[in-house]
């Protein structure tokens, strides 16, 4: 409506050159709908410091709400310098090294993109990595034949857990960079501060566990490198849910050490003894994780116990059986590469990109027209995008969605969109599935309120040759011989348990608990009343006897 002070942008740019900024982040208050000043200032920047990076948000997040878009195009020219110069270091190098094929990242909405795509938007990786988790926590759920699955990250700081109720995970809109809201499609994955390395303290004559960690330098106390709070891991250890080596006899662990820093800091100060301290520790942990898992569940319509568990990460396994039980899950299901199950992730990651635009119908009268010219529009991204990727007809497919609101809400919910054609029987058949998204997330619907259209989004994905399925070997008989036996402490009393190589086991062996499987990236620990049974991909299937 009036024309860009183009002299003032010159202004700004020449004072952020002479400050040495290295990345600018330009947001106009309605460039979601007509992003021509941006693009203008994008020229202007280009012609007076051509050595800046530059975040349009029109193109990081073209979507109403200018707080959560400039937040989205801030993010994203805060970490380019860095994404953007390291993954052009890795191209060099992948060249030099006469590597062939091409470089894919992965991002947070659970797909793989160009490296062309992530040196612009690279706030797209910002949670790629536990994006990457739940991808192989769906590869292992769909091979087991479970398609409700509950995915269970645990390292040595945080838990990450998803729900998947289907073939995909859920995508949300609403996720956070620490204390910041990044609007971009990204998987849903709710977060709490409890691993391996949670520091266990006590605080006003309370017991608390993360979420606090120690890290991996100096890590817990039993690993010897300088750490003396007692964490999650150093009371596993003194439970006996771990064997006194990890990776596989590489690294011994120090018990007497573990115990210590329990009675000194936790069981001394609560008037309890080591072995109750340290059950104590386990309990608040598995509690902290109920109650995660309980978010991405309960509060949003489901019932656990339909779901089955893939707990994965280097602590995930050793918390399946306890959350198994707690919880009332059907099974937990703990892949042969539990420890490094977002590795396999990425390499079953299929190529994907969101295209999405404000489009704000009201009802009665919806205008069709528009919703279907924004449709085309974004679709011809997404075709124009997979032509670039040199994606073939057979190995594509586009989805449509859209965010739906009941009138005066001030958040969305998306929901399908029924095929690829603007229609008034489509419509009416999305607003029957918001409707339906709603009762399953609040307990009720508002069938006689008007509807609102908020946005619409293609959905591009590349399918890729995916690795092949990895199969166990032939069974080898009923259990397999231990490597090793300890002693575990289990409902105040203390089990002989035997400690099992993940290497001997064979398709249809099953191991009653207690028991404990070693392998190089994880520990699993099986509870007395649970067993595990390996299915024919070499999955350890955990259930209630």
């Amino acid at each position: 409506m009036q024309p860009l002070d183009e002299a003032a942008v010159r202004r700004a740019v020449a004072e952020i050159r002479r400050q040495g900024i290295p990345a600018i982040a330009v947001c106009y208050l309605h460039s979601y709908a007509d992003p021509v000043h941006e693009q203008r200032t994008r020229a202007l920047i280009a012609e007076e410091y051509p050595e800046a990076m530059i975040s349009l948000s029109s193109e990081v997040l073209p979507a109403f709400r200018e707080f959560e878009r400039s937040m989205a195009a801030r993010l994203n020219a805060y970490v380019m310098p860095k994404v953007s110069g390291y993954v052009t270091r890795l191209e060099d190098r992948l060249e030099a090294e006469g590597i062939p094929g091409r470089l894919l990242l992965m991002q947070s909405n659970g797909g793989a993109t160009s490296a062309a795509t992530i040196r612009n938007q690279p706030i797209q990786t910002a949670l790629s990595g536990p994006a990457a988790g739940v991808v192989g926590a769906a590869v292992v759920g769909r091979q087991a034949g479970e398609d409700k699955l509950i995915g269970f990250d645990v390292g040595g700081t945080s838990a990450d857990i998803c729900l998947i109720d289907g073939a995909e995970p859920a995508l949300t809109i609403e996720g956070r960079v620490g204390e910041w809201p990044l609007g971009l499609p990204m998987i849903d994955i709710h977060t709490i501060g409890a691993g391996g390395g949670s520091i266990a303290r006590v605080v006003g004559g309370v017991l608390t566990v993360g979420p606090a960690s120690a890290g991996a330098v100096p890590g817990p106390v039993c690993y010897g490198r300088g750490g003396t709070e007692p964490t999650l891991t150093d009371a596993h250890l003194v439970l006996g849910h771990l064997t006194t080596r990890l990776l596989m006899g590489e690294m011994e662990l120090d018990r007497a050490a573990a115990e210590q820093a329990i009675a000194t800091h936790v069981a001394e100060p609560l008037g309890l003894t080591v072995l109750e301290a340290a059950s104590g520790i386990v309990d608040i942990a598995n509690n902290n994780m109920v109650g995660a898992i309980r978010v991405v569940s309960v509060e949003r319509g489901h019932d656990p116990a339909d779901f089955a568990l893939v707990p994965f990460g280097g602590a995930g396994p050793l918390h399946g059986g306890f959350l198994l039980r707690l919880l009332g899950l059907r099974a937990a299901l703990i892949a042969p590469e539990a420890g490094v199950l977002s590795s396999m992730g990425l390499l079953h990651s299929d190529l994907k990109n969101d295209f999405t635009r404000t489009c704000i119908l009201r009802a009665p009268d919806y205008d069709l027209d528009r919703l279907s010219a924004v449709f085309d529009n974004l679709d011809a991204r997404a075709e124009g995008w997979l032509d670039a990727e040199s994606i073939p007809a057979e190995g594509r497919s586009v989805l449509w969605t859209v965010g739906m609101r009941y009138q005066h809400q001030g958040f969305e919910l998306t929901v399908p969109w029924p095929g690829r054609d603007v229609s008034p029987e489509a419509l009416t058949e999305a607003i029957e599935g918001f409707h339906a998204a709603h009762r399953q997330l609040y307990t009720f619907d508002q069938p006689e309120v008007p509807v609102e259209l908020v946005f619409a989004r293609v959905s591009a994905r590349g399918h890729l040759g995916q690795p092949s399925d990895r199969h166990a070997a032939p069974a080898g008989g009923s259990t397999p011989e231990p490597t090793g036996r300890q002693r575990v402490h289990a409902a105040g009393q203390w089990l002989d348990c035997p400690v099992y190589d993940r290497r001997d086991l064979r398709a249809g062996m099953r191991l009653p608990g207690p028991a404990i499987v070693e392998q190089l990236d994880a520990t699993t620990y099986i509870l007395p009343g649970q067993t595990a049974t390996v299915d024919a991909f070499g999955n350890l299937v955990l259930r209630e006897d």
